[in-house]
């Protein structure tokens, strides 16, 4: 009798889903896997997304197999041929010291690259998480966070930085908790926004009224909404890391002499351009500055593909 008096394709006890419930199933899983794969092309089409993955890709491989094709050993000291210009005997010319620039450009890459994807990924985790709780729970928890987020964006980061690594010491480690440090606050204000325009909508009140936990709630419901602008600020704190790294190397906070450094290089070899050896700071800005613009290309494209 309630056969007869269920509405036709409502889910029945004997059948929980419903007559077109497996092919609604099957649709509800496959769209999203869809939306990915058409973003996934757009994104390969897209001129600037390859220019910029072409460049970012030569200096990955720079920095993990550098050392093999390096035209010289970038510690070894020619003074003999010190302050040479660009030639075919070395390329990008030497340092004051000798040393091939070609090679230390190239074996530079290392340090650099694996200091900024390490902070900004150690800042992305932190600003998340904080972003998450600032913009679910609201209220005084909010208005507490806010303030302190808004007391360290007050101080400029290169000071905070100076702070960190004249206590802790400059090391690898502590430039990727200092620059991570210095990126959560920026990251978690992005993500408290987004998480307020998702705060309010259905499926977070349906969760609520089914008794899932806040935790729950914030990393299984909100977070994969908000991922696109997690992902878009990951790539703009990319592109500020390389800056910030470089910036504390040029200052002598960063990787330490005689270790290859675009940053250290610039700054030891400065002087140098008032005696025209343009070469030894030229071409270290130059792979700081292809590198900051490959990161950049990637992120315009990735903003545009998600944004369509």
């Amino acid at each position: 009798m309630t056969d007869f008096l269920a509405e036709p394709g409502a889910p029945s006890p004997a059948d929980p889903i419903g007559p077109l419930g497996p092919e609604a199933a099957a649709v509800a899983v496959t769209v999203p896997a869809m939306r990915g794969q058409t973003r996934w092309r757009l994104l390969l089409r897209r001129p600037t997304f390859g220019v910029g993955a072409g460049i970012l890709l030569f200096w990955v491989v720079s920095a993990i197999f550098g050392h093999l094709f390096a035209p010289d050993n970038p510690l070894a000291q020619q003074l003999l041929s010190a302050n040479a210009a660009p030639s075919g005997s070395h390329w990008f010319g030497t340092d004051p010291l000798g040393r091939d620039v070609l090679s230390r450009v190239i074996v530079g890459a290392r340090d650099i690259l694996v200091i900024t994807p390490l902070a900004t990924v150690l800042g992305t985790i932190l600003g998340t998480a904080l972003g998450l709780v600032m913009g679910y729970f609201g209220g005084a928890i909010d208005l507490i966070a806010g303030r302190l987020v808004e007391a360290v964006l007050a101080l400029p980061a290169v000071i905070i930085a100076f702070l960190f690594i004249v206590a802790l010491g400059p090391s690898t480690t502590t430039l990727i908790i200092v620059i991570g440090l210095i990126f959560t606050p920026l990251i978690a204000r992005t993500v408290r926004a987004a998480v307020l325009t998702e705060r309010n909508l259905d499926y977070l009140s349906s969760a609520r009224l089914l008794g899932e936990n806040p935790v729950r709630i914030m990393f299984g419901e909100i977070l994969p909404n908000v991922m696109p602008a997690i992902l878009v600020e990951f790539t703009v704190r990319l592109g500020y890391a390389v800056f910030t790294v470089a910036t504390l190397s040029f200052l002598g906070f960063g990787v330490q002499p005689p270790t290859p450094d675009w940053g250290a290089d610039i700054a030891a070899n400065y002087s140098g351009l008032l005696a025209g050896y343009w070469w030894q700071t030229l071409f270290p800005a130059l792979a700081i500055a292809s590198l900051v613009t490959s990161v950049n290309l990637i992120t315009d494209a990735i903003e545009q593909v998600l944004n369509a």
